[in-house]
């Protein structure tokens, strides 16, 4: 009965809804937070959506400051400027506005601000969440602006190690965000590539945690809706960028993936994270091009469970079906077919692909994939996904 065995958590209160921002000050009392630190991306800081948001504490006489100093892959030095900016404003909460890479700096720039050791030593590797003085980690509301990480609900936040080039993933209970506002409206403005760059990263995170293995059947239900969410609700988003049912749908979807991955991620992951910490491209998109290349190599360890998914999502053709249908999507979202598309110029040598498979196969989420996850088949899907031989 061992393989019965397992551990379950469930995320924090989501309010989602049109015009739920409005809700931002209540939510900021709920959650014990009287002078915010509002982090967002730099991007994001100079459109109208945070403006008007920051209008709302405003009015509601909410004392904040602002941060944008966050990369599209946030680094160590970010985090350092995060902090400094919350300890000068003399902060006691952060609203954690945007997409995956501004929740999660906002979320450890709360969590690491009253720490006294350095933040790799709270990497999500065994207890070592344990050393952190969990009285001084202060409360998060997230509000999420893309439908793709799903960080508003998670309880980690990834940040990239510059000396080194490789992501990390620092965990701990208390980053989960008190309240989420899940406001579709928010996600309007989102151009098409981030739409779908964002929305094949929902998708992954829902394929990988139904795919892995262990015992956590509610995972995998939460797994199998957001896939078939995706499927029929991000190119409809992807088209018209002011669906509203759309974006909710794909809201959700998000929430659902990162809430599924705690049964485990993979070798699309695993592979993708080197990939983004080297050449600075955005993960959901890496995610995408790598995902039919890890599906193929997972084929006979999963293929039972993807007829499965393919039936519930009315798709016909079994695992064929299926694959073919993840083709067909990102095409349709105009996804790179190969590395070449997404990387301009890339010219790797022998030596750069063994750096990727060194860094993939110690990647945390190497272990989830159904298939081990050895350097030698690191190499090879590498070779796939630059070919574009699936």
């Amino acid at each position: 009965m061992s393989k019965f065995v397992s551990k379950w958590n469930y995320p924090t209160t989501v309010r989602i809804g049109a015009g739920r921002i409005k809700e931002l000050p209540d939510a900021l009392v709920a959650t014990g937070i009287k002078r915010p630190l509002f982090v967002t991306d730099p991007g994001l800081a100079k459109l109208p959506v945070v403006a008007s948001t920051l209008k709302i504490l405003e009015d509601a006489k909410v004392p904040y400051g602002v941060f944008s100093e966050v990369k599209p892959n946030p680094v160590e030095s970010n985090l350092t400027a995060g902090i400094a900016a919350f300890k000068k404003g003399k902060h006691d909460g952060v609203i954690a506005f945007g997409g995956g890479s501004a929740l999660d700096l906002g979320k450890l720039i709360a969590f690491q601000a009253d720490q006294t050791r350095p933040v790799w030593d709270f990497e999500d590797i065994g207890d070592w969440w344990t050393r952190a003085n969990s009285d001084a980690i202060a409360p998060i509301v997230a509000v999420p602006t893309t439908a793709g990480t799903g960080s508003e609900v998670g309880r980690a936040g990834v940040i990239t190690h510059e000396e080194s080039h490789t992501k990390k993933v620092i965990f701990h209970p208390k980053m989960l965000p008190g309240i989420v506002l899940a406001d579709p409206e928010l996600s309007f403005g989102m151009p098409p590539f981030i739409t779908a760059g964002t929305g094949m990263d929902a998708l992954a995170h829902c394929l990988e945690a139904y795919c892995a293995p262990g015992f956590h059947p509610m995972a995998d239900g939460i797994s199998v809706e957001g896939i078939r969410l995706v499927l029929e609700n991000l190119p409809k988003a992807f088209a018209n960028g002011k669906d509203l049912t759309a974006r909710a749908n794909m809201m959700a979807a998000a929430a659902m993936g990162a809430t599924a991955f705690q049964k485990g991620l993979g070798a699309i992951h695993s592979l993708s994270h080197p990939i983004g910490a080297l050449y600075d491209t955005h993960h959901g998109m890496t995610n995408a091009v790598f995902m039919p290349y890890v599906i193929a190599f997972n084929r006979d360890a999963i293929e039972d469970k993807i007829v499965r998914l393919a039936a519930y999502c009315g798709i016909k053709g079994g695992f064929d079906g299926f694959a073919k249908t993840l083709i067909k999507l990102r095409k349709e979202l105009k996804v790179p077919h190969a590395l070449p598309g997404l990387i301009k110029g890339l010219d790797m040598d022998k030596k750069r692909k063994n750096l990727i498979a060194d860094m993939a196969v110690v990647d945390p989420t190497a272990g989830g994939n159904p298939i081990k996850l050895t350097k030698k088949a690191a190499l090879a899907l590498l070779d796939k996904a630059i070919e574009g031989s699936v």
